[in-house]
């Protein structure tokens, strides 16, 4: 393994944990972000340039070159760009986006054309929305006018941990996250880069189709791919049907990591490295997984 890069992890900045307060009536007062981390037991992030450096020694300990830092509640735009800016040659900055919100369309702009952001990113079951359909198709025209800028889209199964361990309901639609309906927007934007993580996490067929009609879709491979189980596969198999279709130029490696003092998910990447060797999948290809196709998508510097 020469070069690694990561196109999935999570800034858990002081924003992420301040819009989970509000759900819960038990947080209150100036400071219910540090009421949260308190209950999960987790790393307080701090000022959005400290969890950056955090970040940053993190990758260093782990061998990490680059990574998506991806803002995880929409409006936290600002948090990531912070961090970006901090790290330009370390970071790229992805933002959620509501594309139902009123002010959806201006934020995308903002932050890909003044912020320094690349990746926006869609969560179609979260907000029960049709990526096919306006609001969301505005986003994906926004995005299709600025060079070099890419549209993340979580289809499939969607469970958010820190929410189940909060208490916090979560109110999703699977319905809404089909790969199939990426296939209208994919085909009118073809020179955007749509990214499916987790191979569609549990529609991988479905995603397979999708990305075998549109050159311009990628997957990521990112976290343990717990979906497998629904459709009785193992990671390995979904990683050679993956190949089959998309070649090994269209697959990102990602470990979706998220929150300290957990930090770095080693285990995700040690396993998706026994994956390729077991395919015996060629060192170039591999490298191209692991690195080369994110710094095509996202060119350092």
């Amino acid at each position: 393994m020469n070069t690694l890069n990561d196109a999935h992890c999570h800034f858990f900045s002081r924003g992420f944990f301040e819009a989970l307060s509000r759900g819960l009536e038990r947080f209150s007062g100036p400071d219910r972000a540090a009421q949260v981390v308190a209950e999960l037991e987790w790393e307080a992030p701090g000022e959005s340039c400290k969890l950056a450096r955090r970040w940053a020694d993190e990758l260093d300990r782990h061998q990490v070159d680059r990574c998506v830092l991806i803002a995880s509640v929409p409006g936290d735009e600002d948090s990531v760009a912070e961090a970006v800016k901090a790290y330009p040659r370390r970071f790229v900055g992805f933002f959620m986006v509501d594309p139902t919100a009123p002010d959806a369309a201006q934020r995308t702009e903002e932050a890909l054309t003044r912020k320094g952001l690349r990746g926006v990113c869609l969560f179609p079951a979260m907000q029960r929305f049709r990526v096919d359909q306006e609001p969301a198709r505005r986003i994906f025209e926004i995005a299709a006018g600025v060079d070099g800028a890419a549209v993340f889209v979580h289809c499939g199964v969607l469970t958010v941990g820190v929410r189940k361990k909060l208490g916090l309901k979560s109110p999703f639609d699977i319905r809404c996250g089909n790969p199939l309906d990426l296939h209208r927007v994919a085909v009118d934007f073809p020179r955007l880069p749509v990214i499916i993580p987790h191979f569609g996490a549990g529609f991988l067929r479905e995603a397979l189709m999708v990305a075998d009609l549109c050159p311009n879709i990628h997957f990521d491979t990112s976290s343990s791919n717990g979906w497998v189980r629904y459709c009785g596969l193992s990671l390995e198999e979904a990683f050679r049907r993956s190949l089959s279709v998309l070649g090994a130029g269209r697959l990102l490696f990602g470990s979706d990591s998220s929150f300290f003092p957990r930090g770095y998910q080693r285990q995700v990447l040690d396993a998706q490295l026994n994956v390729l060797s077991n395919l015996e999948v060629p060192g170039p290809d591999r490298q191209r997984i692991l690195a080369d196709n994110f710094n095509h998508l996202f060119p350092p510097g």
